[in-house]
């Protein structure tokens, strides 16, 4: 590939070079955002072409109403324009437009074809996906360029064109009868005018590994909004309902729920009306950044060095593990970069971020109204600390039906009374850890990713009935690799002892297998048997031959957690306990 001098670049913005110019924009919302600075500055480099955004639906809608922008251009794939004959569809209703210059800022190789197909004669963009041959101006991308942020990685490539480069933070326009309906929708639900709104993204359309665990989001934005009589709106996309009104059904605050409701722009008008946006890396998290919105991000398998929001109005969350950044869509073991971040530093970025937005808490809790979380319960006999007990669960067979190797995650399936069950020992302070053998891994019968889903699904099955899991630890061995991990062995609960804080609190072991009884003797714990596994008999059989005994034997979860609480002590009244509801749960 030759090297291109810089007359070959200077010459695109000699005056009335180009009257014409489309602009291919990139795929995914976030990105689209983090694009905008550099359609900014292409809009000051050709103050006098017209601008024509060719883009995806959901990346075209931020850019309605933006004054870089003179026409959109759909480009639906899926859809019309799939397939080699969609684009030649495509290409040919860009002919009639005569463009002088396509700037292509996705990278794929066809948007190159596309261009091509157009009969654009300029094209200019990174030579990357085999597209070199496509491209009229290629772009070389200098060293360390796809580690800086990915504002300055669009920007750049348009400096060979003698363009100033400033790199500045997005920014989003909506328009007044957008504002307006967006005011009366929120008025609709019962948020009048001057009532702080928090807004929550819970979700990630790029998968389940950027998702931070949806109870600790409850327990920090139900705190937050109590203590500053803020309304909650819970936004999502589609496929994310479910997570949103398991959130909600652990909120006592004032909440809407919106996942799966709104179209972008809606989004847009809705979370401008925030102060505050606690959100995992997402697209919408750089929506409300480029709306101006104070912005609390949670980080775990994503680089924010690339992708974090730009500028100063913002703070990120993170817990520092070896593993991350590992941009993996599923996490593949224990979740551990996002696990490992407390609900209290989150809570307390969130303090700092709506002090910024001008935002101070209330005198007093707000009549009628109880905090969700650790402090919940003070006072009425909640254990609490260090001192809590441990219920180390097994999975297959006493949290869900067991089908043999479970791959998919659509077959989870929980077995009867598991949510309330679990959620009777998250209400009452005992900690839920869930320790697995799972060697389909090791054996090549699962993938890593399947596991991360199938995990993040039982997370999900399990905040219905307002339950989850402290942690999530799976050994991944094959059985005759000898490993520390495996149960009976005890490496998964000193992991899960050293890394959730839970030092040498009493411990139950509750399984339907003979491991899992062998495993609470090995760690000095108390054994619990249910029968609702496969062929529980033969488990009976296998722990006399081996001289195992447990402490007691249940029918299932339900009622080997009656018999917990019961050893531990907690009284039946506070078994039942429920956290009020009040307000919206729209």
């Amino acid at each position: 590939m030759g090297r291109m001098d810089s007359s070959h670049f200077a010459q695109l913005t000699r005056p009335g070079a180009v009257k014409r110019l489309l602009v291919r924009g990139t795929n995914w919302l976030g990105d689209g955002v983090l694009m905008a600075p550099a359609l900014n500055a292409l809009r000051q480099g050709f103050p006098h072409a017209r601008i024509v955004l060719l883009a995806k639906p959901s990346v075209a809608d931020l850019f309605h109403c933006h004054p870089a922008v003179d026409e959109i251009v759909l480009y639906r794939n899926p859809g019309i324009h799939a397939g080699l004959g969609g684009k030649w569809r495509l290409a040919r209703s860009l002919m009639a437009y005569h463009f002088d210059l396509a700037v292509l800022f996705q990278n794929a190789f066809e948007a190159a074809l596309i261009a091509a197909l157009a009969g654009i004669p300029q094209r200019y963009g990174y030579p990357t996906d085999g597209r070199w041959f496509l491209l009229t101006h290629r772009v070389t991308q200098l060293p360390g360029l796809r580690v800086r942020h990915e504002v300055e990685y669009y920007l750049e490539l348009l400096r060979p064109m003698g363009i100033p480069i400033t790199p500045r933070a997005p920014v989003l326009y909506t328009n007044a009868e957008e504002d307006r309906e967006a005011a009366a929708r929120l008025e609709s639900f019962g948020v009048l005018p001057g009532k702080p709104i928090i807004g929550l993204n819970p979700g990630s359309t790029y998968g389940t590994a950027k998702r931070w665990l949806p109870e600790r989001y409850a327990e920090v934005v139900q705190r937050v909004a109590a203590e500053h009589n803020a309304h909650v709106i819970i936004f999502g996309g589609r496929g994310e309902e479910a997570l949103g009104r398991a959130i909600a059904g652990m909120l006592t605050a004032p909440h809407t729920v919106l996942s799966g409701r709104t179209s972008v722009r809606q989004l847009m008008a809705l979370i401008k009306r925030c102060r505050l946006f606690l959100t995992n890396d997402a697209g919408p998290m750089h929506i409300a950044n480029a709306l101006g919105v104070r912005v609390v991000a949670v980080f775990g398998p994503t680089n924010p060095q690339t992708t974090a929001p730009f500028g100063t109005s913002h703070e990120l969350v993170r817990h520092a593990v070896d593993c991350s950044p590992c941009l993996l869509r599923e996490c593949p073991i224990d979740h551990r970069c996002m696990r490992g971040i407390q609900p209290e530093k989150v809570y307390a970025a969130a303090v700092r971020q709506l002090r910024e937005a001008g935002v101070s808490p209330c005198p007093s809790p707000i009549e009628g109204e109880r905090t969700f979380g650790p402090s919940a319960l003070e006072g009425e006999g909640r254990v609490s600390g260090s001192s809590a007990p441990v219920v180390f669960l097994d999975r297959d067979g006493t949290l869900n039906w067991d089908p043999g190797y479970l791959n998919d995650p659509a077959a989870m399936r929980l077995l009867s009374g598991v949510g309330p069950a679990v959620a009777r020992l998250n209400q009452v302070g005992l900690k839920a850890v869930l320790v697995t053998n799972q060697s389909g891994v090791g054996r090549g019968i699962i993938s890593l990713e399947a596991l991360g889903s199938i995990h993040q699904r039982l997370r999900e099955l399990l905040a219905e009935s307002g339950a989850w899991l402290d942690g999530i630890y799976a050994c991944l061995h094959r059985p005759d690799e000898g490993c520390g991990c495996r149960k009976p062995a005890s490496g998964l609960v000193a992991q899960a002892r050293r890394e959730l804080g839970l030092g040498t609190a009493r411990s139950f072991v509750i399984g339907d297998r003979a491991i899992d009884i062998a495993l609470a003797r090995n760690i000095g714990g108390t054994a619990v048997f249910v029968l609702s596994g496969y062929r529980p008999e033969d488990e009976q059989a296998h722990m006399a031959a081996h001289g195992l005994s447990p402490d007691y034997t249940a029918k299932d979860l339900s009622e080997a957690v009656d018999w917990v609480l019961k050893r531990c002590h907690v009284p039946a009244s506070q078994e039942k306990f429920s956290l009020p509801r009040r307000g919206n749960a729209n």
